[in-house]
């Protein structure tokens, strides 16, 4: 594949997410798919399965969309900085439902496969999303805000 079919497969996964449509990774993902960086919550299974098991979980949880800022594409891997948002609308693991708008920025290396994401590695600003669902307090001491804008 191309470095733009390639940016392109990553595009339409972050489109499915989005859309709710876990379904499409069997299509987007290999089986044995890697995460290198997996969410912060246990639980989850290996390769494909493990993925949607945790997509499965923030769709229902955490309900937003992912903007893709630039992509850069060399190879067989693509680069995707992002900005995850979204509204803590039901529980996490180990944090309950707050109702607070969520922001999270990430930085997304993929690896392609035959057409298929196969390996992932990234970097998230956990602290940020943590301090958003109070989880972590902020330096100056103040709350994340629910979807209305309200602390």
């Amino acid at each position: 594949m191309s470095t733009e079919e390639n940016k392109k497969l990553v595009r339409r996964f972050y489109q499915e997410i989005d859309a709710g449509n876990i379904d499409a990774l069997d299509e987007l993902v290999v089986e044995d798919y890697q995460d290198h960086s997996p969410p912060p919550f246990p639980g989850f299974g290996p390769g494909r399965e493990g993925l949607k098991q945790a997509f499965r979980l923030f769709w229902e949880s955490t309900p937003g969309t992912h903007t893709i800022e630039d992509q850069i594409a060399e190879g067989d891997k693509v680069v995707t900085r992002l900005t995850a948002r979204g509204v803590h609308d039901g529980d996490l693991p180990g944090i309950p439902r707050t109702g607070h708008q969520m922001e999270m920025t990430a930085v997304v290396i993929h690896r392609i496969e035959n057409g298929r994401l196969a390996e992932k590695w990234s970097e998230k600003d956990l602290l940020r999303l943590l301090q958003e669902l109070d989880v972590v307090p902020t330096p100056d001491g103040a709350a994340g805000q629910d979807a209305s804008g309200r602390e």
